[in-house]
């Protein structure tokens, strides 16, 4: 009898203590909710604190960036100039009637509408708009000067002076069909980048969510557990935004659109991947104890570990770009840790909260589904979103009438009704229609991993060698990527209107007209420095400037203007601004002007300011890249308690670095036919590619470890291989899955990136982590955790594809 009260008094104590678990969910979930509702309209901001011109990444050592704060000197208002090229849609020379009309174009140009019902004149420099004709007769070139102080500003609908201005004149462009007129230049081109880093907000988070929805559901394979991580997911974008937000607002980080586009794939790839570790973990506890808070906890206790060292691994990888010179790395790193951190908090609360009470997220799901019927119905009909997103609030307040209503029925009649706890276990209801059950065999125990693991424990030598083999090869192919720099025209996938105006200016025109590069000197020293200028192969032509503009009468006569002692001199170069043959160009400008004793001379404009970025991706790559590998092995160290088995990670991980890189060269040169590859994409690839990819092998690795203390080192090894081989393998499609996401935006950079991450992610999941890491490891036996004591404890031969039995 006493040991039936006891038992009695156990099983009490046991279901006050899940109820207290309940109750504090639903707190955790209540108060991530609240912060979802501030931070989402930051998060839906973030896209108005971006910057995406090259000054604002360079350093302030930066010798453009040093010309860029004398040249300010010099002009009251630093213009940006709008480059309009008009031709003939025929490509003919122009006719006298073609002139008179793009006479009448400029004129109207000051007069022409802009979004907030003011002019264009409004946001103009105090500079003539002067029409240049082409040599050859076939194109005429307008640049219209844009206040450089003013193009940052926002006009109506929150847009930029400086797209509105664009916008204006492409609009007024259209009504000219008998020429072609495209703008372009430095203006044109940052407006289209603008157009596509504004579309991160709807077309990419869209395509992330949608993307990950359809993975989560084949995974799972229930109508409702899917939406439970991609909810957690969302919060931790918002949460991960609404901070960026106002670090970019506060100017204690530069945003441009890359990292914001990193920021929305890296959270959902991440979360996702932390998410289907915790529910994988928490199905695996549900076999095994009555309570499903108690198997939440024993969850949490199992992977709370690797998914504490696997943020931490690739936030410190991540902040490792603050080493770098570039503003754009260095934000790009805190912007991405911030995602990261972000991730981890919330699928280490709020996600365990929504899993404990699942009944949470079906008000959710009534309100999403006609919601995102609608939204898709907008994109194709004239359809409102808002009479769908009625529907949805109606269904999500009906459905929490009856949640309220078949809780309180659960309660009071347990055994009643479809919904009953014996149909619908709680916490356990979200699985269906495969419900885990207490005392049920685990089916992962004798799935397609177990026979994985079994075949790498049958032929270990074998499998590593080939494998490894595999891999070299591909890392051959690495030789051939083209990393050194591609052109701002060449980034677009698309022939975007700058793009086209930019081959026409090439065509016609020397290829630098428009933006010059500016040299400035000492003022004793024009002569000398002007000659070797004009004499510099590449320059087209050389003028000093005088602060009258031109087009006045007499500006050709007008003395250069000296400020502090120092002058400025304006080379059009012959080759495009943002050509290879301009970098060069400029390198050896330098190299000239540098070398005249007492000139002083500095070399910057637009060109220059792209070799300086490109110059500052090298010196990065060869800094970061060390330092990455060193903190990532003293993370695994610390993890593991050894050192052997860190460095085999490592040198695996590196392996599939190269590997990836070689898929990637012979991908961008023979099927995308990409001109090439940014500077920094090497660096952006490594640290994204190491970082996530040791992620895996954490995964793998600390589980390995967890049995290897109980069932000894080889049966350890298969044991983890057999447990996680399907969650990490769901985990690595998802996140490459959400990082090719990125080649919905039009820009070749993303991608490239994109593109990289997926398929070194996917080699990592397929062949590094499910064959390569346990054949190794399993190779050499427990010497892998040398020096720990684990590596001089006995072996156990057991079949590690089975549950150990129980002791007592």
């Amino acid at each position: 009898m006493a040991l039936g009260n006891g038992s009695d008094n156990d099983q009490t104590a046991r279901t006050r203590t899940g109820r207290k678990a309940i109750w504090l969910a639903v707190a955790v979930a209540i108060v991530w909710l609240l912060i979802g509702s501030v931070a989402g309209p930051l998060a839906g901001k973030l896209s108005e604190v971006q910057e995406n011109d090259n000054a604002s990444f360079l350093p302030a050592s930066a010798e453009s960036t040093l010309v860029a704060d004398e040249v300010a000197a010099f002009n009251e208002n630093d213009a940006l100039p709008l480059l309009v090229v008009i031709t003939r849609p025929d490509g003919g020379a122009l006719t006298p009637a073609d002139f008179a009309q793009a006479q009448q174009f400029v004129e109207s140009i000051p007069t022409l509408p802009v979004v907030d019902g003011g002019s264009v004149e409004e946001y103009l420099a105090d500079e003539p708009i002067v029409p240049i004709p082409a040599e050859d007769g076939r194109a005429i070139l307008i640049s219209i000067p844009i206040n450089g102080d003013r193009a940052s500003e926002r006009l109506g609908e929150g847009v930029l002076v400086l797209r509105g201005v664009t916008d204006a004149v492409r609009e007024a462009a259209s009504t000219y069909p008998d020429l072609q007129i495209n703008a372009t230049g430095p203006a044109g081109l940052l407006t289209d980048l603008i157009a596509v880093f504004g579309a991160i907000d709807t077309t990419l988070l869209g395509a992330t969510a949608l993307v990950v929805a359809i993975i989560l559901i084949l995974v799972y394979r229930s109508p409702f557990l899917w939406l439970i991580p991609l909810v957690a997911a969302a919060m931790a974008l918002s949460a991960a935004s609404a901070v960026v937000y106002y670090l970019a607002k506060s100017d204690i980080l530069v945003l441009n659109g890359q990292s914001q586009g990193i920021l929305t794939v890296l959270v959902f790839g991440a979360g996702t991947d932390y998410a289907l570790l915790l529910v994988a973990r928490y199905r695996e506890e549900l076999h095994r104890h009555e309570l499903h808070t108690d198997a939440m906890k024993a969850a949490l206790r199992g992977v709370a570990e690797p998914i504490i060292a696997s943020a931490a691994t690739v936030s410190v990888g991540l902040m490792c770009l603050l080493l770098s010179e570039l503003n754009s790395n260095r934000s790009t790193g805190p912007v991405g840790a911030a995602g990261i951190a972000a991730a981890l908090v919330v699928m280490l609360t709020f996600l365990p909260a929504l899993l404990v009470i699942p009944s949470v997220v079906l008000p959710i799901l009534a309100f999403v589904v006609p919601t995102v019927i609608g939204l898709g119905l907008s994109f194709v009909t004239d359809l409102s979103i808002l009479p769908f997103v009625a529907v949805g609030g109606v269904l999500a307040l009906i459905t929490i009438l009856g949640w309220i209503v078949f809780g309180i029925l659960r309660i009071v009649r347990p055994s009643w009704g479809p919904f009953s706890r014996e149909h619908f276990p709680s916490g356990r209801w979200a699985f269906w229609p495969k419900v885990p059950r207490n005392d049920e065999a685990d089916e992962r125990m004798s799935g397609v991993w177990s026979k994985v693991a079994s075949g790498v424990g049958r032929r270990p030598r074998i499998t590593w060698v080939i494998t490894a083999g595999l891999m070299v090869v591909l890392a051959g192919f690495s030789v051939t990527l083209k990393a050194d720099g591609i052109t701002t025209t060449d980034s677009f996938v698309n022939e975007t209107d700058s793009v086209v105006g930019q081959e026409a200016l090439a065509e016609h025109f020397p290829g630098g007209l428009g933006t010059p590069a500016i040299i400035i000197t000492n003022a004793d020293s024009l002569d000398e420095v002007e000659q070797i200028v004009a004499d510099t192969p590449g320059v087209s032509s050389v003028s000093v400037y005088t602060g009258v503009p031109a087009g006045v009468p007499g500006a050709d006569q007008a003395p250069p203007k000296v400020v502090d002692g120092r002058v400025q001199i304006q080379a059009t170069l012959s080759d495009p601004a943002d050509s290879t043959a301009a970098e060069e160009t400029i390198a050896d400008l330098r190299e000239r002007t540098h070398a005249v004793e007492g000139a002083d001379a500095l070399v910057g404009g637009q060109t220059a300011s792209q070799l300086d970025v490109d110059q500052a991706s090298l010196r990065d790559r060869n800094l970061i890249i060390p330092v990455v590998l060193v903190v990532i092995f003293v993370i695994l160290v610390l993890l593991l308690r050894a050192i052997l088995a860190p460095v085999i990670l490592m040198g695996t991980v590196v392996l599939s670095f190269f590997a990836t890189l070689g898929v990637c060269a012979v991908v961008f040169n023979e099927v995308f036919k990409f001109a090439g590859a940014d500077t920094s994409f090497p660096l952006f690839a490594f640290v994204f590619l190491v970082a996530l990819g040791v992620d895996y092998n954490i995964f793998l690795m600390t589980r390995v470890r967890e049995e290897s203390a109980k069932l000894g080192t080889r049966p350890g090894i298969l044991k983890g291989l057999t447990v996680t081989g399907g969650v990490i393998t769901s985990a690595g499609i998802v996140l490459a899955a959400t990082f090719l996401v990125l080649g919905v935006l039009p820009l070749v950079v993303l991608r490239e990136v994109g593109f990289a991450v997926a398929i070194g992610v996917l080699l990592d999941t397929f062949i590094i982590r499910s064959t390569l890491v346990p054949a190794l490891s399993y190779d050499i036996g427990r010497k892998i955790w040398w020096p720990s004591k684990l590596s001089k404890a006995p072996e156990q031969p057991r079949d590690a594809t089975k549950e150990p039995e129980p002791v007592g």
